[in-house]
């Protein structure tokens, strides 16, 4: 058992604790703009990934940031549309864009709880999506990850107006290695690494299909491509090769004294070997 004076004291500076996290005042919740990219590890920021969950950046001044390393995969871009939410999930649903054009598209991450808190679906916004291309159905496919609305999202700009193509409706930065290319046909099929969230594991890769036109051998490079959606279409406006995008293995060539001096030493061993003497048949004993 305590004593009483002490359990007074106690029981005081609880009270007066009490007091002190009363009279604090509570912080606003405040929105924050949201944006994603699919991106590297730290040293080089990804990727496509496509891939780790967007963290909100209230210094960021553009929805899609220049890389932060020259070979840094990622495949982002940025849709105005009206996102109407499927009945069966809210996560699930389709973009209506400007153009009238559908897109299927999902909800990924912090962006649930800003839809729920801060936008109106019925108007259109400019959304931070994550292209995919569904081989088998051939169509475009989009991962929600972020909206750019610094007005509405109380973004500090300093002020500034951020214009240019990187924040219009349709803009992409694709990076990534030709796997596939048409000149024909104008198809281009681009793999993107997705880094690992865990350490130990491996990471993965998926395709996007676009169309444009590239130099006469694109196979196997890595490039930095600024590509514009034209209905269901990813179309390259302008494209950067960057080499090629793993390290070629060297070729030895043949030294040419090597070879002459191996041929010299063949030659002066089967000069030097004994010939073989023909076995000649016994002479029978006369009777």
């Amino acid at each position: 058992m305590l004593h009483p004076l002490v359990t007074l004291v106690l029981s005081d500076r609880l009270m007066n604790l009490a007091k002190k996290k009363s009279k604090q005042p509570k912080q606003p919740a405040t929105a924050v703009n949201q944006s994603a990219e699919s991106t590297m590890p730290k040293q080089s920021q990804g990727s496509d990934s496509s891939n780790p969950q967007p963290q909100p950046n209230p210094e960021r001044k553009q929805p899609i940031p220049p890389p932060s390393h020259p070979r840094q995969y990622r495949a982002i871009g940025l849709i105005r549309a009206k996102y109407q939410q499927s009945a069966e999930q809210m996560t699930q649903g389709t973009l209506l864009t400007t153009d009238g054009v559908e897109i299927e598209a999902v909800l990924l991450g912090r962006i649930i709880s800003l839809i729920k808190n801060h936008l109106d679906l019925e108007q259109e916004h400019l959304w931070v999506v994550y292209p995919r291309t569904k081989m088998q159905e051939d169509r475009l496919h989009a991962q929600i990850v972020g909206v750019w609305e610094p007005e509405t999202l109380s973004q500090d700009t300093d002020g500034q107006e951020v214009s240019g193509d990187e924040v219009d409706h349709g803009y992409f930065s694709i990076r990534g290695e030709v796997i596939f290319y048409s000149l024909e046909e104008e198809i281009i099929i681009v793999k993107i690494k997705q880094f690992p969230r865990k350490e130990g594991e491996k990471p993965k890769f998926f395709k996007l299909k676009l169309k444009g036109v590239l130099s006469d051998k694109p196979l196997r490079r890595f490039w930095d491509l600024k590509v514009r959606l034209q209905g269901e279409d990813l179309i390259i406006q302008e494209g950067t090769d960057l080499g090629f995008a793993q390290k070629r293995k060297p070729k030895f060539k043949k030294d040419p004294k090597k070879i002459q001096l191996k041929s010299a030493r063949t030659n002066k061993s089967s000069r030097s070997s004994p010939t073989a003497r023909p076995i000649l048949p016994k002479k029978k004993k006369s009777e």
